[in-house]
């Protein structure tokens, strides 16, 4: 039987286990990326590692999320980053360079490569052919320091491709639909991978789009394959040198198909507050619109722009709209204004704004009250905006210029003929800002600068044979790492520094949680979380789990996890369990005691059930780990593991 794309790549790559469908394996990492709110800590993670120098063939840190510099604590950590980054021998891309995932497929991302990244939408890399994961910061660390990256082997999704998009349809349009009939939890545990005579009517930032957008399904990844259409962009960023041919087999075999004629699809709109509340435009046109943004990982590059750029010549934002304008990397920038795409935007009444996350993470651009805010990006969670009453709807680049101008949510196919564009056959690199590795010998004179907001790493005691807690809040289903570790401007800048951020776990839900924590402590009990299914969904920060961790929470009983905050969980040794029968959690309340008697030993000899005892009542557990995972849970987390 043939390979897919991704089998291919995992199997080039293999170092551990065998490619068995729901087996751990190893893989080996050639190159990493953070950015500047998950990498502070990650690079204190591999410094306690105790290695000098990265063992990646690359690896790059980005300063992308904590743009504002409203006090010395992100600017302390811009400096701390450019410094390890010397020190450790990884490129070190500046505050204003853009955005992580833009930069990296622009200048370093390669078909047929393994990326780990502590962002969890790292699997843009898949749309020029790379296997592209997100993943938590200390997974990242350990991939720096040359050590496998773990994981449950995927089953591959296979995604059809048919027809050609028709004018004014995006390639943002083929995720929403996907997410429309998958919903966020439809691609856990899998690959997801795009086949069919449809891939090579899409360019690469169509592709690129795709895969960014598809972690919202919760898939371990997504990823195309490498074809003429990949060969034109490398060439046009100067690095044909570096692309390969990559594809599947033809007798490559899918466990599950999904297939979407391109040419049946219209513009679509995620409503709030899910990525998966998904409707035709049409269905919601006329609603008045205060905030319009474009931008994000997901929808900034120089296509993007440009589509943008010619769609508003001629006609200015509606008087009623804040129309802003986030470009993706300095390349984008440097190239839309050579084309002159920026003026037509400022004519239109666009406020343009630095290369950054910006207000996809929170970090301003904030919307008015019970107003609606359209925006280009990945993510509408409750609250993620910055306004905990916001009505946040995701959209592609054409629906958002369109709607710029009506005032009110539009189908862009009103406007009339869609505007013809060509994009450049040689980029501007923009990578000017970019500093390369200094060499060893250089590196190794660095003394890194560490501002008075970078605490030490918290150490953890290994798991107990007994162990005794209290249930400190239950939650429902699609529970997200915004409601446990929330990000904006107050709280990112505080994310290494675990006592402090600590203090605003799940305080999206009960702003009591941590005083909660410490009257619990205090009365000599651990604590324990009760949730419900798809429990971590979104973003990778590990602080979602690292500061629970520190205020006593070490054991999390659920009906179903999201992949990446479960492996969190194990790293920083916080047992995930699962209920064996779902109507249990019905019968818990908060406040519960929690007893697990003879835990270590039961979690060390493999038990795959344990007996928790929750308010004097058996309830059942599932212990799914491997033997790897439990070994670092009883060592109380990975880094004392690996010591």
């Amino acid at each position: 039987m043939g390979q897919t794309v991704a089998e291919k790549i995992i199997a080039a790559h293999l170092v551990e286990g065998e490619l068995r469908k729901g087996a751990e394996i190893g893989i080996r990492i050639d190159q990493t990326l953070t950015q500047d709110a998950t990498g502070t800590m990650a690079y204190l993670e591999f410094e306690a590692i105790g290695i000098p120098r990265v063992q990646t063939e690359l690896s790059v840190s980005y300063v992308d999320h904590n743009m504002l510099q409203s006090d010395f604590k992100n600017a302390d950590d811009h400096i701390f980053l450019q410094g390890a980054a010397r020190k450790f021998g990884l490129h070190y891309s500046p505050p204003g360079n853009g955005i992580c995932h833009q930069v990296h497929l622009e200048r370093f991302g390669i078909p047929g490569k393994t990326l780990l990244g502590s962002d969890s939408h790292t699997p843009t890399g898949g749309g020029l052919g790379m296997l592209a994961i997100g993943a938590g910061g200390l997974d990242v660390a350990m991939a720096m320091a040359g050590k496998p990256f773990y994981m449950i082997m995927p089953k591959i999704y296979g995604i059809k491709l048919t027809g050609r998009l028709r004018p004014w349809v995006a390639a943002r349009d083929v995720l929403l639909e996907v997410l429309r009939q998958l919903t966020v939890k439809g691609g856990v545990g899998y690959i997801m991978e795009y086949f069919g005579p449809g891939v090579a009517t899409l360019s690469l930032t169509d592709r690129a789009t795709i895969t960014n957008f598809g972690a919202e399904l919760g898939a371990t990844t997504s990823v195309f394959p490498s074809d003429e259409q990949t060969r034109k962009y490398f060439a046009a960023q100067g690095r044909e040198e570096q692309w390969r041919e990559l594809s599947a087999d033809a007798d490559a075999e899918y466990d599950k198909v999904l297939e979407i004629d391109l040419s049946t699809l219209e513009p679509m709109i995620a409503c709030p507050s899910s990525p998966d509340n998904v409707v035709k435009v049409r269905e919601v046109a006329g609603r008045p619109v205060a905030q319009v943004l474009v931008g994000s990982c997901t929808n900034s590059s120089l296509r993007d722009l440009t589509a943008v750029s010619k769609i508003m010549a001629g006609r200015s934002a509606h008087p009623d709209v804040s129309f802003e304008i986030n470009p993706g990397s300095r390349q984008a920038l440097e190239n839309l204004t050579a084309q002159g795409g920026i003026l037509p935007l400022l004519q239109a009444g666009a406020r343009i704004h630095q290369s950054g996350c910006l207000g996809c993470i929170g970090m301003g651009q904030a919307p008015p009250s019970n107003m609606i805010s359209l925006r280009t990006f990945s993510r509408n969670f409750p609250g993620r905006s910055g306004n905990k009453g916001d009505l946040v709807y995701l959209c592609s680049p054409e629906v958002a210029a369109a709607s710029a101008i009506k005032g009110v949510i539009t189908d862009p196919r009103d406007l009339g003929e869609y505007p013809a564009f060509t994009l450049p056959e040689r980029y501007l690199p923009g990578d000017e800002r970019i500093e390369r590795p200094l060499p060893e010998a250089e590196s190794a004179k660095v003394e890194i600068v560490r501002g008075p907001n970078i605490a030490p790493f918290p150490t953890f005691a290994p798991l107990p044979e007994t162990w005794k807690g209290k249930v400190v809040l239950k939650l429902a289903d699609n529970i997200t790492t915004d409601h446990i570790m929330p990000a904006g401007a107050k709280i990112l800048p505080l994310r290494s520094n675990i006592p402090a951020i600590s203090e605003y776990v799940f305080s999206q839900i009960t702003e009591s949680f941590a005083r909660d924590m410490q009257a619990t402590m205090a009365e000599g009990f651990a604590g324990a979380v009760i949730g419900g299914d798809n429990y971590g969904q979104g973003s990778s920060r590990e602080h979602a789990a690292l500061a629970p961790r520190y205020l006593g929470v070490e054991v999390k009983l659920v009906k179903s996890f999201a992949r990446i905050h479960k492996a969190n969980l194990i790293n920083f040794g916080i047992l995930p369990l699962t209920f064996a029968d779902p109507d249990d959690y019905d019968r818990i309340e908060q406040g519960a005691e929690v007893v697990i008697k003879g835990l270590r030993q039961a979690v060390l000899s493999g038990a795959e059930t344990l007996t928790v005892e929750i308010g004097g009542r058996a309830v059942q557990a599932c212990c799914e780990l491997s033997q790897r995972h439990r070994e670092i849970i009883a060592a109380g987390g990975l880094l004392n593991w690996a010591r």
